[in-house]
């Protein structure tokens, strides 16, 4: 893991894209307006014929990659996290998903670190919109190396797939020689006194904070969950099991994303107490990509402070 070595997500979500047109004809691109900054432009210079501006119109653009999905075509849509999931969302849910349709919304800026961007943009309900609808598969990987081979995966994952991506550069966790396994939790540091479950851009931070609780004595287990639907059962079950204690982490509202999908899955198999780190039923605000993280406390901090306190509480009800 380096630190140091940090890389936009939706650079390997680009990389992905040139190298899935380079060997399959039926790929086709299309974006609102924004091929710049979700980087889908690289594909446009590349393959001219197989990319489709759609504009800022974006509930057409998913209608029109609806209609190619029908002809065969694997379909890539990329805007941003807020447009694609919020003002789109009648057209996902009635045109793509309720028809299962072979289309891959690949959103950049998703989260509160899109920054200074504002409220707006600031999309913190996607995944819980996006993993409420039949059919629909959603990823939120890690790192560069994590969405450039999630985003092949995708390719060939039959039906639609949500892959959100961040706007700010990520720590990379992985490297090159990565596989990604869809619907795997994936255990990036083994624990036995409280599980860590993340995604995004957040499985970096909740790292960062398994180092600071072994100072103190605390063994976590860190398990990054860039597959949000379908959880891995087995797996979540596996690590609470060991356990007994639970934090979710993710850049996003606690409400019906990441910590809303383990709940869920634990009050019905393994009821254990938890602590959901995310955004507490409010909008996003304006400021860097650091300060908002402090602001919403969704830094590594706030994640060992939690465990701390939930190791406290253990024992009693």
């Amino acid at each position: 893991m380096e630190e140091s070595k940090r890389r936009h997500t939706r650079e390997g979500f680009a990389d992905a894209l040139l190298e899935l047109g380079e060997r399959d004809p039926r790929v086709v691109v299309l974006d609102a307006d924004l091929a710049k900054s979700t980087q889908t432009y690289r594909f446009k210079e590349r393959f001219p014929e197989r990319f489709f501006d759609c504009g800022v119109a974006e509930q057409n653009m998913m209608g029109t990659a609806a209609g190619l999905a029908t002809t065969g075509k694997i379909v890539f849509v990329s805007t941003f996290a807020v447009f694609a999931s919020g003002r789109a969302f009648d057209q996902v849910r009635n045109t793509i998903c309720y028809s299962n349709l072979n289309v891959k919304i690949c959103p950049s800026h998703g989260g509160i670190t899109v920054g200074e961007d504002g409220s707006s943009h600031q999309s913190i309900e996607d995944i819980a919109l996006m993993r409420v609808l039949p059919n629909m598969k959603v990823i939120v990987p890690a790192d560069y190396y994590e969405t450039r081979e999630a985003t092949k995966t995708a390719a060939y994952l039959e039906g639609p797939v949500y892959i959100r991506m961040g706007r700010v550069k990520a720590p990379s966790i992985f490297d090159e020689d990565f596989r990604f396994q869809f619907g795997k939790a994936r255990v990036l540091r083994e624990g036995k006194d409280i599980s860590i479950f993340s995604c995004g851009l957040m499985t970096w931070e909740a790292l960062q904070a398994a180092e600071m609780l072994e100072k103190v004595g605390i063994e976590a287990e860190v398990v990054h969950l860039s597959t949000v639907k379908p959880l891995d059962r087995e797996g979540i079950l596996r690590s609470v099991a060991k356990t007994d204690l639970v934090i979710t982490a993710e850049e996003h509202s606690i409400i019906g994303g990441l910590g809303g999908a383990l709940a869920e899955l634990l009050a019905e198999e393994m009821p254990v107490r938890m602590r959901r780190i995310g955004v507490r039923n409010k909008f996003g605000t304006s400021g860097s990509s650091e300060e908002l993280l402090e602001h919403f406390k969704l830094t590594s901090h706030h994640i060992s402070k939690a465990a701390q306190e939930l190791i406290g509480l253990k024992g009693t009800r």
